[in-house]
């Protein structure tokens, strides 16, 4: 009898975190698929976040930061609510939704603080989602699947994704933690993350997405600066050379076939423009962040949730003016302070030889990346944002539990 025993109980402590990291998996993996408000990421996480808490996932001095002060800008949201003379069920769910977005953020955060290794699950469902919405918007483009303008809209791939915008940015973290990987990993398998990356580059380009090929060019470009930073030998500074120029040329040709397509062609010719005509008109975009600005300074509670779009045609564009539009000057102050806050405390040990690095550098360096292209689109409910806010807090929150370890070792 106590031989049984013996051998039943490690397998239990091998059977929780195994489920515990599968159903974490399920819920990075559904990010890839957002056609709809609510989407099935929500309805899922919502549940898996309520068992979690039960079970007492809990809620660390860090992880308390982002959740203090993205309660601070949700309560922003709902009292730009009080100044609307006329609410629809779309304004509540839409603070709802960004509630649930913020909790969303406080629960990577805490379990990943809770166990560092989960980060390779959440990495990993991620890719895979990656993957299979940009088949779907690859193929949908082409007209190669059923219902294929399912996946596209305007003529762009947008794979499973209410919008190429989304669809575009959503596909650069695996692309830079794919480079990561086959500048650092062993050369037997870069020939399988080189068709991935190959697979997500193209959904990428053929999302059309301005602030999607910025965010890529400017992620990578970033990542390889960090790991020059960070691998001195000349011998590795050579293979990040070889292998930048070999993986560059690569998605080079396969970019050049796709734009031998008439499609593809004259869409990029018009895409490729940096500034467009809605950009720059009376009423553009530009205009309207001067109009919506003066505003703000009238309206210190903000406008609503969506009501910007309706009074001039067109939504923000702008996350800074969209926090002043729908969230008031008490949302902007608090999202201006959580991002200056996670940019500083994680700055502080992105470089650190931890074994959680090669995930920081890549979520850090898309993070950032993201708030520069929010200067020019709304990024406030891309459910992926969310996600990258709470990995690198728990990420910080791992690197604070290593600091006390050593500091009680010592």
């Amino acid at each position: 009898m106590k031989t049984a025993t013996a051998t039943y109980e490690p397998q239990i402590r091998v059977l929780g975190p195994a489920i515990s990291r599968f159903l974490l998996g399920i819920g990075a993996f559904l990010t890839g698929f957002v056609m709809n408000e609510p989407a099935p990421y929500e309805l899922y996480l919502v549940v898996l976040i309520a068992i979690w808490f039960l079970f007492g996932l809990k809620i660390s001095a860090t992880s308390a930061i982002p959740l203090t002060l993205l309660i601070i800008f949700n309560i922003g949201g709902m009292l730009s609510l009080t100044t609307m003379n006329v609410l629809e069920s779309n304004d509540y769910l839409y603070v709802a939704v960004s509630l649930f977005l913020g909790l969303s953020t406080v629960f990577f955060a805490a379990v990943i603080e809770e166990d560092g290794e989960r980060l390779a699950t959440i990495f990993n469902a991620y890719i895979l989602a990656a993957l299979i919405t940009a088949m779907f918007g690859i193929l949908g483009y082409f007209g190669a699947i059923p219902s294929a303008e399912s996946f596209t809209r305007y003529g762009r791939a947008m794979g499973v994704f209410q919008d190429p915008n989304v669809f575009g940015p959503y596909l650069v973290l695996p692309c830079c933690y794919l480079v990561y990987r086959m500048l650092t990993g062993k050369l037997a398998t870069m020939p399988l993350r080189l068709i991935a990356l190959l697979v997500l580059s193209v959904g990428v380009f053929l999302s059309f997405s301005r602030a999607a090929w910025g965010l890529y060019a400017f992620s990578m470009a970033m990542l390889i600066m960090l790991l020059l930073l960070q691998e001195r030998s000349p011998l590795f500074r050579m293979r990040i050379f070889l292998l930048g120029i070999a993986g560059f040329t690569v998605i080079a040709i396969a970019l050049l076939i796709a734009l031998q397509f008439d499609q593809v062609s004259e869409l990029f010719a018009t895409r490729a423009q940096l500034v467009q005509d809605y950009d720059s008109a009376r009423f553009g975009r530009f205009a309207r962040y001067g109009l919506g600005f003066a505003l703000s300074m009238e309206k210190p509670l903000g406008i609503g949730p969506v009501e910007f779009g309706k009074i001039y045609g067109e939504d923000t564009h702008n996350i800074w003016l969209k926090a002043l539009m729908d969230y008031g000057w008490i949302g902007f102050v608090a999202f201006l302070t959580l991002v200056v806050w996670t940019l500083v405390a994680g700055f502080k040990c992105l470089l650190r030889d931890r074994p959680w690095r090669p995930y920081f550098i890549c979520i850090y360096t898309v993070f950032l990346g993201h708030i520069l292209i929010g200067m020019v689109i709304d990024i406030d409910h891309w459910r992926h944002f969310y996600i990258l806010l709470g990995v690198i807090w728990g990420c910080i929150g791992l690197e604070q539990r290593y600091q006390r370890r050593r500091f009680y070792a010592a």
